[in-house]
């Protein structure tokens, strides 16, 4: 056999549309009514000041640890737009954006990062997942889905998002492998933010780009700019039409910056430099789409003030909600299985006749196994 280079029957493509001053590439920008273009920024707004919110009633110890999405709610909101209620979302954790935009009351989100198991609750008539912690786990949970779909032949889609650290767990590749091998209709966002809480991009990996991952795994890939939303939407589009069509799965790399903290339990100043975050925020997402709907007359000074005084409302009655939510002790029975086991309804039982009357359960060592 004769020594030559192989060549690969699967690419990847790279996309940008909008320069970080507004100006479009018109041959690629997509036509987007004028109304979801508004809506859009709306949703990016929202989860901007839903972050400085919660950082701050995290910092007055209102809420626990949490997560910021700031200059990332383009990598998750474009992809969500692509999609429809009877599709599945599985976010990670820093898809407030996308999340909103699904129709998860800010209220609900502010109960999960309190620790509250309601936060955990999809609102009705959505396909959704909760927030997923657990570093990757959820691509695992997001192939299984789609590997129903399949089977069913519902001709809907997954859409689920990860980390750049999240690639260099097992669980990525086992779930990425999968769907290629059986040609899933999964689409798979890494929000690529060049930083693994302390790790920086290239000690997580020696390839030149995360998406050419999808090649070893046998289908294509798209490497965007992630601050971009018209290029996260086409994209998104793309690879969705082909999972609905039954072509497979696809890996879109988002190219784009944490600008904050990697939770409020983090000091980014420990390990990077000042100099690298104020390199990324000229390319802020909400100041890029803000200049292109600016230049298409749809965003004045005016409809920015009355859309920041809408969504504060909202803030504010999202807060007291949140704040005015009292659980049952007895709770975190009910969030473990669909429908709850004997075993657990004899120990809810027991905590609740011990809270009720301040005496010692019947059946301490089966409760203490609680």
């Amino acid at each position: 056999m004769p020594r030559e280079t192989m060549t690969i029957a699967q690419k990847v493509e790279s996309i940008r549309i909008l320069s970080p001053d507004g100006t479009v590439d018109k041959k690629l920008e997509p036509k987007l009514p004028d109304e979801d273009l508004l809506g859009l920024y709306k949703t990016m707004l929202s989860s901007r000041l839903f972050d400085e919110r919660c950082f701050m009633l995290q910092r007055q110890g209102r809420i626990g640890t949490y997560g910021p999405t700031k200059g990332q709610e383009a990598a998750s909101l474009g992809f969500a737009y692509c999609i429809n209620n009877n599709d599945w979302f599985v976010p990670a954790f820093r898809e407030t954006a996308a999340m909103l935009y699904r129709g998860w009351p800010m209220s609900t989100i502010m109960l999960w990062w309190g620790g509250h198991e309601i936060g955990a609750t999809p609102p009705k008539g959505l396909n959704d997942l909760p927030i997923c912690v657990p570093v990757s786990s959820q691509c695992q949970l997001a192939m299984g889905i789609s590997w129903a779909q399949k089977l069913k032949k519902t001709k809907d889609v997954t859409l689920v998002f990860v980390g750049d650290g999240g690639t260099s767990e097992g669980d990525f590749h086992e779930a990425m492998n999968f769907a290629g091998v059986y040609k899933l209709p999964l689409v798979q966002v890494i929000q690529n933010n060049q930083w693994a809480i302390s790790i920086p991009r290239h000690a997580q990996t020696a390839s030149p780009t995360i998406a050419q991952k999808a090649i070893a795994y046998g289908f294509d890939a798209f490497q965007v700019d992630g601050n971009d939303i018209l290029a996260c939407i086409v994209a998104g589009q793309e690879a969705v039409k082909k999972a609905r069509e039954g072509g497979g799965p696809t890996i879109i790399e988002a190219i784009t910056y944490r600008l904050g903290v990697h939770t409020t339990a983090d000091d980014p100043k420990k390990y990077r430099k000042d100099e690298e975050v104020k390199e990324w925020e000229p390319k802020d997402p909400l100041i890029r789409f803000k200049a292109y709907l600016e230049k298409k007359k749809l965003l004045t000074d005016a409809v920015e003030t009355k859309l920041r005084e809408e969504i504060r409302l909202k803030l504010d009655e999202a807060t007291a909600v949140a704040e005015g939510y009292r659980a049952s002790k007895t709770e975190f029975f009910e969030y473990v299985y669909a429908e709850m086991t004997p075993e657990l309804r004899k120990q809810k039982a027991e905590l609740e006749e011990y809270l009720a009357h301040g005496a010692k359960p019947s059946h301490a060592n089966e409760l203490s196994r609680v």
